[in-house]
């Protein structure tokens, strides 16, 4: 694989990472409540690891090809999405303090994370309508090789994009409260949309 397709890839790649989703609001949300953004983009990282080695293995074909399972994946997904959304409303509104009540601990932040991402479908979908565009069957490493470089960019990529969403909600909205709050809101609001959106989705394909 060339530096020209992986340039190419990189481009089209970070078009979608850089598209506002389910992993953005959480980045956002974790960025106002939590002490550290890293446990919260770990775990949407380790998500997309995961669809990553089930491109390397093939089995993400499978897993697609399964109307049963894929519709199992898009349920838990929507109904998670929407849960952590409800629960981001429910909570007060603040930005992570230095003190006061405990929040969720840096393993539960990441446990949620990956729930996230590992739960959305259109990160499945992603590897498997982009990957196969830049994959060339007829190069001199084997195609596992050539889908396993592809995903480790997909994954620095969305580390790059996520710390900085994580980041910049932190110091643009901190000393805001009033903006902190109402984008808190936001980001509950967009992973119920959201989990709302895959549920009549996938009611439509049905």
């Amino acid at each position: 694989m060339d530096t020209t397709t992986l340039a190419a890839f990189l481009a089209v790649d970070l078009l979608l990472v850089l598209t506002p989703g389910a992993d953005w609001a959480f980045a956002i949300s974790a960025g106002l409540r939590e002490r550290s953004v890293v446990p919260a983009v770990a775990g949407l990282l380790a998500g997309h690891v995961a669809y990553a080695l089930l491109a390397v293995a093939g089995l993400a074909v499978i897993v697609a090809g399964s109307a049963p399972v894929l519709t199992a994946l898009t349920v838990a997904g929507a109904g998670y999405l929407m849960w952590l959304g409800w629960g981001v409303l429910r909570r007060p509104p603040v930005v992570a303090a230095s003190g006061g009540e405990a929040g969720p601990s840096r393993l539960q932040v990441l446990l949620r994370g990956a729930g996230v991402s590992g739960l959305n479908p259109k990160a499945l979908l992603l590897f498997l309508s982009l990957f196969p565009q830049f994959v060339d069957t007829t190069a001199g490493w084997p195609v596992a090789g050539q889908t396993g470089l592809l995903g480790a960019v997909h994954v620095t990529a969305c580390a790059v994009v996520y710390l900085a969403v994580g980041l910049l909600a932190r110091t643009v909205l901190g000393t805001r409260p009033g903006a902190a709050r109402a984008v808190t809101r936001i980001s509950g609001v967009m992973m119920i949309a959201i989990g709302g959106f895959l549920l009549l989705e996938r009611a439509a394909g049905w």
